[in-house]
């Protein structure tokens, strides 16, 4: 007897990724789409009882970071065992390409930190299209969605000149960005806290989203600030938006220290009465009241000019030394002041180029070294030591903010994170391995801050519509087959700042076009991961 489908998932709680309520109901699978939904009385090659389980969309995480490690990791592993299917990757203005061969090393020691020690990555593409190209030789178990990061475009054609970019420049960058779009990006990225990126204008930005508007891509913003200028940065990313006439997507929003809390409250009023408007603006955010990022960010951007290299010489002037502190302390630095908004016990090592310092707090490092009663000199020293190669963890938000954007309909759920691996080593944050099963088993089953069908809207129809996934995102026939199966009884997520490398309880069951990825809570090793294009 030949199988009507190849799979077969039956007797399930049905939540279609709509945000309707679910239904119970069998889903077949054919070719690696979904054939059908209903009572399916004929049999699959391989079938599945669901009973008391919740069938899904497979997660579409808005804003990633897995092109920085996709290489090393494609069987994607902490991303896959959390329910994710697809990734839309190049976020913060950074993304894999386009690259300069006259600027490659500038890009390669800027993002060092988040890079795979010892792995060979090779560098030999150049455009976004030959990166992916490779990605897709080698396979890859989750999708990837990629998008061009403004960084990244700024850096190969002005380095870390901070400068104003001249007509010719300007229209090389806009040249870069039209190239990455017509090799199917899903739109561009800024990370306005970064340099190079956060040398650009309003302006600059501007003339570079029009370009992506031309195309239907999105604006995806770390905006300038999350911090005491937390206001201003939301209008500045609206007012890109409605000046390019391109979507915006306000990236893992937040309000960054204790005097800024509660501010959300009014940036979310900002973006609603924006859309009122006519100007289509969303954020994401992530559940957690740490984020992370490179540890040169705790230094004002000035600091930067030139790249990394440039910074640690400069670090070893006195002068420049007391600059810095002066700026932190008064807190007139221009950008975050992650330092004064987090101290130095809210500081987290979470990769370092020197292993021993994983796990540690700056004041802790400081402490032991003897220096914390001159800690600035103690850091640049110790900066100095490591060669500026590090990421960290800050501890920067207040819980009700995370429960006041996650609850307003505009949010998507993110994970800000990228693939690893428990055999990878260092103390990633716990988000790259927890973030959907604490949203589901935190905010849904424990306290009811979302419906269940609520929140799988936030990680499925939403970002898929943001990005204007066709085929993805909703369970319906005719969609790829990217379909997650948990238990709502148990699902959670494990992972911890001080042991990230733990997978997820829960998730039984994890479908990328058609193949099973995740089979009984296991990996199976397969690579069915496509590299989506923009339609």
């Amino acid at each position: 007897m030949v199988e009507e489908f190849d799979l077969v998932i039956k007797n399930g709680r049905i939540v279609d990724g709509t945000g309707v309520p679910w239904f119970k109901g069998d889903i077949a699978v054919k070719d690696g789409r979904i054939a059908k939904i209903g009572k399916i009385k004929e049999r699959g090659e391989i079938e599945i009882d669901a009973a008391g389980k919740v069938i899904s969309p497979g997660f579409i995480d808005l804003h990633n970071h897995s092109d920085l490690t996709i290489l090393a990791y494609p069987n994607a592993e902490s991303y896959v065992m959390q329910g994710v299917t697809t990734a839309v990757v190049g976020n913060c203005g950074l993304s894999m390409a386009p690259l300069n061969p006259d600027k490659v090393d500038l890009l390669k020691r800027y993002v060092s930190p988040f890079l795979v020690k010892g792995f060979d990555y090779g560098w030999d593409w150049r455009t976004l299209g030959e990166f992916y190209e490779k990605v897709k030789k080698q396979g890859t178990t989750m999708n990837l969605a990629p998008l061009v990061g403004q960084g990244t475009v700024r850096l190969a054609v002005k380095g870390f000149d901070p400068g104003k970019p001249s007509k010719e420049e300007l229209d090389e960058m806009k040249a870069l960005v039209a190239q990455a779009m017509e090799e199917g990006a899903f739109g561009m990225s800024t990370g306005l806290i970064y340099p190079p990126g956060s040398y650009a204008t309003t302006e600059e930005i501007i003339e570079l989203a029009k370009v992506v508007a031309e195309y239907g891509g999105i604006y995806a913003t770390h905006m300038r600030n999350e911090g005491k200028r937390l206001i201003e940065a939301v209008e500045e990313a609206i007012r890109i938006g409605e000046e390019a006439g391109v979507p915006v997507e306000i990236s893992h929003h937040k309000a960054s220290g204790k005097p800024n809390w509660g501010k959300v409250c009014a940036t979310l009023r900002l973006m609603e009465r924006a859309r009122k408007r006519g100007v289509e603006v969303h954020c994401d955010v992530y559940p957690y009241t740490a984020g992370s990022t490179t540890i040169t960010a705790l230094l004002p951007n000035w600091v930067l000019e030139g790249g990394v290299n440039k910074m640690l010489e400069r670090l070893k002037d006195k002068e420049v030394r007391e600059r810095i502190k002066q700026e932190i302390e008064e807190d007139r630095v221009i950008g975050e002041n992650f330092l004064k908004a987090a101290g130095w016990d809210g500081v987290l090592i979470s990769q370092c180029s020197i292993e021993e310092y994983e796990g540690k707090t700056l004041e802790q490092i400081l402490k032991e070294k003897g220096t914390f009663d001159s800690p600035y000199d103690g850091l640049f020293d110790w900066l100095i030591e490591i060669k500026g190669d590090a990421a960290m963890v800050l501890f920067l938000m207040d819980e009700e903010d995370v429960k006041w954007v996650l609850s307003n309909p505009l949010s998507s759920v993110i994970s800000d994170s990228w693939v690893t691996a428990p055999y990878a080593g260092g103390k990633p944050h716990p988000r790259a391995y927890g973030t959907f099963p604490r949203v589901l088993g935190k905010y849904v089953r424990e306290e009811g801050l979302l419906s269940l069908e609520e929140a799988i809207r936030k990680m499925t129809s939403q970002p898929a519509g943001k990005i204007r996934l066709q085929d993805r995102g909703l369970l319906r026939e005719g969609f790829w087959a990217d379909i997650v199966i948990f238990d709502p009884k148990t699902i959670r997520d494990k992972a911890t700042y001080q042991n990230p490398h733990q997978y997820p309880e829960g998730i039984e069951y994890v479908v990328v076009n058609g193949e099973i990825v995740v089979e009984q809570g296991k990996l199976t090793g397969k690579r069915p991961g496509k590299i989506l294009r923009r339609c």
